[in-house]
């Protein structure tokens, strides 16, 4: 029996091939500029691999929103003189606080011109953190996933 050796060629103009050797540390280097970028006071940017969580502090919605559209205008003309694009689909937006608030809930992200979703919980590295901090979700997704 003989194998035929097949043998595909494809010509990278562009990114890192996932998977690679070199695309975790090409990656580190690109990166550590974007965590290295100016934030205001009121921002912490935190990171694991690919993933990036933008945090925001504010005394009001409308304060806390106007910051992040703020960091995140930032953070697009850094993707751009770095020609990489984040994509808004996969990005989200949360509005976390343990008080009860009478002004509006809902906030106004823009991320390439258009207004991210908005979740009440998301998992981050594991994590679900819910919009009042109380972690209820987190315990029920644990527990789901012991009864598995």
């Amino acid at each position: 029996m003989t194998t035929n050796n097949i043998s595909i060629k494809r010509r990278v103009t562009k990114g890192c091939p996932q998977g690679s050797c070199c695309g975790p540390g090409f990656w580190n280097v690109l990166y550590n500029s974007l965590l290295n970028l100016d934030l205001t006071s009121h921002s912490k940017a935190i990171a694991f691999a690919d993933d990036l969580m933008i945090l925001i502090r504010g005394d009001t919605v409308i304060e806390a929103e106007n910051y992040m559209n703020f960091e995140v205008r930032k953070i697009l003309e850094w993707a751009i003189n770095n020609k990489l694009k984040f994509n808004e689909n996969k990005s989200k937006v949360m509005l976390m606080s343990c008080r009860r608030r009478r002004e509006k809930k809902e906030i106004e992200i823009y991320v390439n011109n258009k207004i991210l979703k908005q979740f009440n919980s998301l998992k981050y590295l594991g994590i679900v953190f819910d919009s009042k901090l109380t972690f209820r979700d987190h315990i029920n997704y644990t527990e789901e996933s012991a009864q598995n």
